[in-house]
């Protein structure tokens, strides 16, 4: 194999990759650009396609994305059709088939056309036209000035552009699109009869990745569509060869091409169309095949078309819905690779652009309104519960005033033994003959003072109380000789007794002498 199949080989598998990914974002950038007005209008496609031996032609509508082809017509030559011939035909067809508001497309042969595939420099990206227009004449046989064309890229990377390039001499085409002119149909768009058939192709079995080969006597003639988007032709020659070694040509070409689609996790369906084929080479494609194949004519399109698939003018039909695609995988040659920028419809730009300041709009102050409303509702909450709380804020006061006072009793009451208890210990810790002239009670002491027959026998017993301590006489005691007694007055200090809050002294005077 040679450097420059192997190049070729690396290319188309890595176009392939790419249109994987673009069928994944294609959905999204058609939404963002969609345009009502290839909605809600109907259009009119006309293609009148030359082939080698005939001319024909198809005419197709499309309205609220239904797309159907209204009927077609096919007619036999020796040999191209000329532009006088393509002319009257033409004109037959238009007003047989009543398509005169289609806009017409001119489809040509393979044969008549130069088809490359590219490598350039990423730099040129910005200006591809120019670019493709100054390398026109290293590109093809053509020079930019004498020569119709149009390009797509087809694969994208940080270095280098891939684009297919379609070319056809200016002075071949000029001449049918002058005939066409004079008599009043007017050529819009000039196209591949490969690139057409891309468009027809996606719909059979709902599948857009085919390998597609045609095969005649002395040639074949083929191509590769990934998406419905022509990626590759293939052209050979028979050569005179038996049958045996035609078959093996055309599935080495069917073989080589499934291999690009297989790398690249693509499955392709593969058609043939066979004109002035013998039975036999179609058996020999069968028996040789180890792909599966399908036959164009024996396959099921989902489409309407008038008239039995095996008569069908596939080109032509091809040619009408890729005028009726708007899609960006066909080719123009009479653009000459300019591609105006995609224009989003006005009136839904501005439909979004209303919708999206709208919501900018909403997103401020519906918030604002939300928080408006719950503040309302709060405040005519607090209004209505404002006495209640009023209430539970003096029923509060008061239970920490009523807390107070209890704790305050409560703390009084354990501060200080209670003065009877003192009373009855202080008299059952004297003995008989000791009596009081007088008591007073603190919170922390206590003081008696009184007879005894002997003063000094009395600070133990009290002592010894659990209700006293550091008990001690307060003043030195005497005998009363008269008596026979001594008088005391002793001081003491009442056990687990705290300083409480000042309370009124306690105690008196209770008993004096003079009763004694």
């Amino acid at each position: 194999m040679t450097g420059a199949a192997v190049v070729k080989k690396i290319t188309s598998a890595a176009s392939i990759s790419v249109a994987g990914l673009g069928e994944i974002l294609h959905p999204v950038w058609k939404l963002l650009t969609y345009s009502a007005d290839n909605f809600a209008f109907p259009e009119y496609s006309f293609c009148i396609c030359i082939e080698k031996g005939a001319l024909s032609a198809a005419y197709g509508s499309r309205f609220l994305s239904l797309v159907k082809i209204k009927g077609t017509k096919e007619y036999q030559y020796e040999g191209y059709p000329q532009p006088a011939e393509t002319a009257s035909s033409a004109v037959l067809a238009v007003s047989e088939l009543r398509a005169e508001k289609a806009a017409v497309t001119l489809s040509l042969p393979k044969e008549w056309t130069v088809i490359r595939t590219a490598v350039l420099p990423l730099a040129v990206r910005e200006n591809l036209s120019d670019v493709i227009s100054n390398e026109m004449d290293r590109l093809t046989p053509f020079s930019a000035d004498d020569t119709l064309y149009d390009f797509r890229v087809l694969d994208e990377d940080d270095k280098n552009l891939t684009i297919l390039l379609a070319a056809v001499k200016a002075d071949l085409v000029n001449g049918y699109i002058e005939a066409l002119r004079t008599r009043n149909i007017i050529v819009n768009r000039v196209t591949l009869n490969l690139s057409g058939l891309g468009s027809l192709l996606g719909h059979i079995d709902g599948n857009k990745d085919f390998i597609f080969m045609e095969t005649n006597s002395n040639k074949y003639e083929g191509a590769l569509f990934v998406n419905g988007v022509l990626r590759e032709a293939i052209t050979g020659d028979f050569a005179g060869r038996d049958e045996g070694s035609n078959t093996d040509t055309v599935m080495a070409e069917i073989t080589r091409s499934s291999d690009l689609f297989i790398k690249a996790g693509r499955t392709p369906q593969v058609l043939f169309s066979l004109k002035d084929m013998s039975s036999s080479f179609v058996e020999l494609l069968k028996l040789k095949a180890e792909i599966p194949f399908k036959l164009l004519h024996e396959s099921r399109i989902q489409l309407r078309v008038p008239g039995a698939a095996a008569s069908l003018p596939y080109y032509a039909v091809g040619g009408a819905l890729e005028g009726l695609s708007h899609e960006a995988g066909g080719l123009n040659l009479l653009s000459k690779g300019t591609h105006p920028g995609q224009k989003t419809p006005p009136v839904l730009t501005a439909a979004l652009l209303l919708i999206i300041a709208s919501l900018g709009v909403l997103s401020i102050f519906l918030p604002l309104k939300t928080e408006e409303k719950r503040l309302a509702i709060i405040d005519s909450e607090l209004s209505l519960r404002k006495k209640e709380v009023t209430k539970f804020e003096w029923l509060d006061k008061e239970i920490k005033a009523v807390e107070k006072e209890i704790s305050d009793i409560k703390s009084f009451g354990e501060s200080r033994q209670p003065t009877i208890d003192i009373i009855k210990e202080i008299t059952s810790a004297l003995p008989q003959d000791a009596w009081l002239t007088r008591i007073h009670i603190s919170e922390t002491t206590a003081e008696i003072e009184g007879y005894a027959g002997s003063a000094t026998g009395l600070l133990p017993k009290l002592e010894a109380s659990k209700f006293f301590h550091k008990v001690k006489f307060a003043t030195q005691t005497f005998r009363d000789v008269k008596k026979g007694v001594d008088r005391f007055r002793i001081h003491m200090e009442i056990e687990s007794a705290t300083k409480a809050e000042p309370v009124k002294k306690e105690g008196g005077e209770g008993l004096t002498d003079e009763g004694f």
